[in-house]
């Protein structure tokens, strides 16, 4: 249960205010136990890994910090919350985490040597005019937040667009997140609180008012894989009476079954806008903070493509069968792409129906 917005920001926000002081306070003590602990590893293979994720949070806590103040810096210059609706607000609301997802890259790159590799065709003629002035709604596979980070910080950034994200209610307990997400327009998924119809009516409204230079983000899957969820998804379209899908999507042993609703709702609610299908491959894995510590990739290239559907080649007039079937055939596609592109040495998912126990190597330091 996510708490009120009055906990949030008067109990976990100074929390974290708090930490974020200490650990930066005591950063220099911690930088050299971690040195020592990566020296001691060396001779059996470390990597530095308490090392870098020192100075990875040390980075990030930083630019958490100066974020949080900025943020409210411009509560108060907005009159105390009375323009952040404004025009003027919401730019400087997405400069300012431009700056926060720029920061964040460039600490993942210094301290893990991450670099992200975007392939797509190159736009030309008409393709173009479409890259600059046409509203976007981009679905993606899901796959953990470094993933969802690196994809904001590329519309950002490198497109200069202006996203809108379909996200789940308990990113809130972040307090960036709570305040970037509750200040922009977004919709926060909480399917403990309300029905699937409310968010999909919360969705075409958001997807309504892109604007050209705008981007909406979906993850139809709707959470990581595990293969737990796996196996629900297959099972969900069984009980619904969905033998092909649930057939489809056993075959695509890397993503969770897409749930339509939400994208298609957006593809219905804004006529004008390309579709763009990102599928990304690297950080799957990176999922609670141990898995920073454990798993985070070093000096490796996070692949992703991107595939764009010009509007007038979406498929929004077809039946709602056949709207779905399409989106399938690309996540079929997706997860064909990611097969083949698993960084070399990552662990494939291995298919649930023949997966045992697995046990895990000791990580080096």
């Amino acid at each position: 249960m996510l708490p009120p917005v009055l906990v949030r920001r008067l109990v976990l926000m100074p929390l974290v205010v708090v930490f974020a002081v200490v650990f930066i306070v005591l950063s220099p003590v911690l930088a050299v136990l971690a040195l020592v602990c990566g020296l001691i590893a060396l001779p059996r293979g470390g990597r530095m890994r308490s090392l870098r994720l020192t100075f990875f949070t040390l980075i990030g806590l930083s630019a958490d910090l100066a974020t949080l103040f900025a943020l409210a810096g411009l509560w108060i210059a907005s009159g105390f919350g009375r323009r952040l609706g404004t025009e003027a607000y919401q730019r400087r609301h997405y400069e300012l985490m431009r700056w926060f997802l720029d920061t964040a890259y460039w600490g993942a790159g210094r301290a893990y040597g991450l670099h992200l590799e975007v392939e797509e065709p190159a736009p030309s003629g008409e393709g173009m005019i479409s890259l600059l002035t046409r509203p976007v709604i981009v679905l993606s596979r899901h796959a953990g937040p470094g993933d969802s980070f690196m994809l904001i910080h590329q519309l950002l950034s490198v497109y200069s667009r202006s996203p809108r994200l379909v996200m789940k209610a308990a990113l809130q307990l972040d307090p960036t997140v709570d305040l970037f997400g509750n200040r922009l327009p977004n919709v926060f998924i909480d399917k403990h609180e309300t029905g699937e119809n409310i968010f999909t009516r919360q969705i075409k409204q958001l997807a309504a008012g892109i604007g050209e230079r705008g981007a909406l983000v979906i993850f139809p899957e709707g959470g990581n894989w595990t293969p737990l969820r796996w196996r629900r998804g297959i099972r969900r379209l069984e009980d619904q009476g969905r033998p092909t899908l649930a057939s489809r999507a056993r075959h695509m042993p890397n993503l969770l079954p897409p749930r339509p609703g939400g994208a298609l709702a957006a593809i219905e609610a804004c006529p004008e806008a390309d579709v763009i299908f990102v599928a990304h491959s690297g950080m799957e894995t990176i999922i609670t903070i141990g898995d920073v510590w454990s798993r985070f990739p070093i000096d490796q290239v996070i692949k992703a493509r991107w595939w764009r559907v010009p509007h007038d080649q979406v498929p929004r007039e077809a039946e709602h069968e056949d709207r779905v079937k399409w989106l399938y055939d690309w996540w079929q596609l997706i997860d064909a792409w990611i097969t083949a592109n698993r960084p070399e040495g990552a662990a494939e998912h291995e298919h649930p129906a023949h997966s045992g126990d697995q046990t895990t190597e000791p990580v080096k330091d």
